[in-house]
């Protein structure tokens, strides 16, 4: 009888926080993502294309891609968006590394920076999507 106080004192007091529990709201999208084209004044005459992803927020914050094509492939990836915080400040130049080696959107989450991650290779897919 003595235990049983405490345990369910215990049992209540963890239960609590899953009585409270709210999942955190969807990634929404608030915009398209939009393409410009422009011509290299060198010799080779050759054209890059600058595609802009859609924004995404999350409850980190908005998360926004700039992807510049050199032809058929990505040259420059760049965050126009990004969570103030610093597992995605270290997260983004390994995102952009990835999508460089990988030339598309298939690239791994990197740890810490899962929601940011997810994101970024959202608005990357639109925007490559995005250019045809």
């Amino acid at each position: 009888m003595k235990r049983a106080l405490p345990v369910l004192v215990l049992s209540i007091a963890g239960l609590v926080p899953v009585w409270l529990y709210e999942p955190s709201p969807a990634t929404t999208s608030s915009s398209t993502a939009s393409t410009t084209t422009t011509s290299s004044s060198g010799s080779s005459g050759s054209s890059s294309t600058v595609v802009i992803g859609p924004s995404l927020t999350t409850e980190k914050g908005d998360v926004q891609v700039e992807v510049t094509f050199a032809g058929s492939k990505i040259s420059s990836v760049r965050m126009l968006k990004q969570p103030n915080h610093p597992q995605t400040t270290a997260a983004v130049p390994v995102l952009i590394k990835e999508t460089l080696a990988a030339q598309s959107a298939d690239i791994d989450t990197v740890s810490g920076a899962t929601i940011t991650s997810g994101a970024y290779k959202k608005s990357l897919q639109a925007a490559i999507d995005a250019r045809g």
